[in-house]
């Protein structure tokens, strides 16, 4: 079985042929030393996952065929992560991390206490399409625009329930297992914590849940995938 795996924005079925940009054919033949007749997997988030072999590679580009469907389609549950940027690196492994533990959208959220005022969604988009290559899933989350959060609260659809992070709730992290299922989005604060009014506008709201991550307070990032792990195994995917 191959183990390259690559994103193409292509469809893919049996004897679909697929255009491979100058990127793709470079990792395939410089990177990877592969050529023509060399297999790879193949994924675009809708068709599942197929084994795809090479016609060519050239500086410009290359194609392939795709051969046979390897996976089917696998989506994650309904989960979104908003988090405040931080710092580069750390900002990266959030969304790298996100999209493998199953986030269907990454949002960053500029709150009164966030450090970064701009992002580069086009490079952390990459990060997750890196991260769905390595982790074997058939599915990329969008990376959103850096948005400010008394804006995305003002157009929430209450529908879409938010388990809040709360850094003042340190102690014994709370069980999840009784909170209702459907959509949901996650929400983790800057590296200052949130403001006095952004913490009441959120007490206020009635489809917010604030919890407990633990007795320590975790940096931005820890918190990130600590909150994921949780919500996979009470209401997610992982059971």
């Amino acid at each position: 079985m191959a183990k390259i795996r690559l994103f193409i924005e292509h469809p893919l079925a049996e004897g679909q042929g697929i255009p491979l940009n100058a990127d793709q054919a470079h990792y395939l033949g410089t990177v990877m030393r592969q050529g023509a007749g060399d297999a790879f997997l193949a994924f675009n988030g809708r068709d599942g996952e197929w084994l795809a072999r090479i016609d060519g590679l050239s500086r410009r580009g290359g194609t392939a065929v795709a051969e046979a469907q390897t996976a089917p389609q696998r989506d994650p549950p309904d989960l979104w992560l908003m988090f405040a940027p931080i710092k580069k690196a750390r900002t990266d492994f959030i969304v790298e991390k996100a999209a493998e533990m199953g986030a269907a959208r990454i949002m960053p959220v500029q709150t009164e206490h966030t450090n970064s005022e701009r992002i580069r969604q086009d490079r952390l988009q990459a990060h997750a399409v890196e991260a769905a290559e390595q982790c074997g899933g058939t599915y990329v989350p969008e990376v959103a625009d850096l948005a400010p959060l008394s804006r995305l609260l003002d157009g929430w659809d209450s529908q879409r329930r938010i388990l809040w992070a709360d850094e003042a709730l340190a102690g014994p992290a709370q069980v999840l297992a009784g909170l209702p299922r459907g959509p949901w989005a996650i929400l983790i604060g800057p590296e200052g914590g949130f403001s006095e009014s952004e913490r009441a506008r959120l007490t206020r709201l009635a489809h917010v849940t604030p919890v407990s991550l633990g007795p320590r307070i975790l940096r931005a990032d820890t918190a990130a995938v600590a909150s994921l792990a949780l919500w996979q195994a009470a209401l997610g995917d992982w059971g």
